[in-house]
């Protein structure tokens, strides 16, 4: 690759353009962008961006399936200078609230629909509790415009059409200005992952992601010539790096709405795609798949799957035998995706059962999570990272960002896992108690708390059981009232359209009371042991 002449994420399509020009950098249902036409589309949101009053600085919420929109907003949002702040399109009207204000969000863009998800509908809840529903500020003190996408605004609001319609009134010259001046080392994205403090935190990052991306392009061998199939969503830091990756190579990003084993499969052989993504149980649903309906897949390279924890490993090995080579590795929303990568020249065995070597300018540590002392090579502890893609700290929240990074700069991850003799990592789990349910987190803090709201429930718990396809589910202990006893039909009646669907318990045990220790804390492993006595 050539000598990169840019150090911002919305410099880089004026860079690919330059550079690939017409070349196809995204295919979507059917149509075709260039590097050029590319470009186009992320100026035109960019000059709507700065006609609707978007300030440098500014956060921008995005509330979106996977769509071009989507990524021409990305680059859009960091080329003025504002700050993105993706929105998990499974939030339901509490969680989307939550982040938006807490974000101090001033434009908020959202699809209408997807499917039979009511996007505009779980909106307009949230602007109802305002005794103005024209008057934002009610609700979202900081929030100055709503942009509607697929539908007809609402008084007060904007469609996406208008916006861009505006933006034909802001010069070449504006934008350029506004482009030039962006500081590398400023925040250019807030990415909200949920903490076992409850709420979701706002995960800073800046834009030096650019040197890790190339990094692990060189050790990947990512290239021109690929076709990369983004089925992951764009709000999640894995696939939004994946899409910084293809306009650094000028390779083609064949992009869907959302996750689908078929539709994948048939891409792959439509498209001749060469690199695929996922964890453990998007590759499950693809080999079940092509098991059911093979497809000619012959044109994949290689798929990246961070692996290594005991309930990946099957399906690794699986998925080397019967889809293509991967390579694993590890990351978290704090120390970005892929602070860990393994290398297609790796064996089997460190593909598949480990997570990576660590990325240059990282650092990597076992300790003991109790007294911080270093463990050997080999012995099991809490993961801990050095490295300047750390984040800059959780948004407006200084205790939980002091917990998280020390003085000396290295952060605690509250994973489990082991440095190797060979120099992959191996992560193993989770020391904190965060559910994964199929690559989200939960944090059990969180759903407790809503749950609680219940009249009938006066103690509840969470914790997470095995699931084959999700690595775990949540399930609830709880401690109903005297004379009442909630059902688990009620439950989740309760949560629907309220919170993200991962979150809601699927199963539910009645104790009369919690497992506690001493200082009141209650004892989750017994919990969980119980659980999974109760379900074998």
């Amino acid at each position: 690759m050539d000598t990169l002449k840019t150090n911002t994420v919305g410099s880089l399509p004026s860079f690919a353009a330059k550079k690939f020009q017409n070349h196809t950098a995204l295919y979507f249902q059917g149509k075709r962008w260039t590097y050029k036409d590319f470009l186009n589309e992320v100026d035109q949101v960019a000059r709507g961006l700065i006609a609707i009053g978007v300030n440098p600085g500014d956060k921008v919420a995005l509330w979106m399936v996977n769509r071009p929109e989507w990524l021409f907003t990305m680059y859009a949002v960091a080329k003025i200078g504002a700050v993105l702040v993706p929105l998990n399109t499974r939030y339901r009207t509490m969680d989307v609230s939550y982040t938006v204000k807490n974000s101090d969000s001033v434009v908020w863009i959202f699809q209408a629909k997807s499917g039979p998800v009511d996007y505009f509908d779980m909106v307009r809840d949230n602007l109802n509790k305002a005794k103005d529903k024209t008057d934002i500020s009610q609700n979202f003190p900081k929030l100055r415009k709503i942009v509607v996408f697929g539908a007809k605004p609402d008084l007060g609001m904007l469609s996406w059409d208008d916006m861009i319609h505006r933006g034909k009134k802001i010069t070449e010259t504006t934008l350029m200005i506004r482009s030039d001046s962006v500081n590398p080392k400023d925040t250019f994205i807030i990415a909200y992952t949920s903490g076992t403090t409850g709420n979701p935190k706002g995960v800073m990052h800046k834009h030096n992601l650019i040197k890790m991306t190339l990094d692990r392009i060189s050790r990947l061998g990512m290239k021109k010539t690929d076709i990369n199939i983004t089925s992951l969503p764009l709000f999640h830091l894995y696939a939004y790096g994946e899409a910084i990756a293809c306009l650094l190579t000028g390779s083609c990003q064949v992009l869907t709405e959302t996750f689908n084993a078929a539709e994948n499969l048939d891409l792959i052989q439509e498209e001749k795609a060469t690199i695929i993504h996922g964890f453990d149980t998007h590759y499950k649903d693809m080999l079940d798949e092509q098991e059911r309906k093979p497809r000619d897949i012959s044109s994949l390279r290689f798929g990246t799957f961070p692996s290594g924890a005991p309930s990946s490993i099957e399906i690794a090995y699986r998925t080397q035998k019967e889809l293509v080579q991967t390579v694993s590795g590890w990351g978290m929303t704090e120390t970005w995706t892929f602070a860990t990568v393994s290398s297609p020249n790796d064996t089997i065995e460190q593909r598949c059962e480990a997570s990576g070597r660590p990325m240059p300018g990282v650092k990597i540590k076992i300790i003991d999570p109790n007294t911080g002392i270093s463990k050997p090579r080999g012995e099991q502890g809490e993961l801990i990272v050095q490295s300047y893609m750390n984040m800059q700290g959780y948004y407006n929240n200084e205790v939980e960002t002091n917990k998280t990074i020390g003085r000396d700069g290295w952060l605690r991850t509250g994973d489990t896992a082991i440095y190797r003799d060979d120099g992959h990592v191996r992560f193993l789990g989770r020391f904190k108690d965060m559910l994964k349910v199929g690559g989200e987190n939960v944090s059990p803090l969180e759903v407790e708390a809503f749950l609680l709201k219940i009249p009938s429930i006066s103690q509840i718990a969470i914790v997470g059981v095995p699931d084959e396809r999700l690595n775990e589910v949540p399930a609830a202990f709880v401690v109903s009232d005297i004379e009442q006893t909630v059902t688990l039909k009620e439950i989740k009646s309760y949560c629907q359209d309220v919170i993200a669907s991962y979150k809601i318990p699927r199963y539910l045990f009645y104790l009369d009371s919690l497992p506690m220790t001493p200082t009141g804390k209650v004892q989750k492993h017994k919990l969980r042991q119980k659980a999974l006595d109760s379900l074998s």
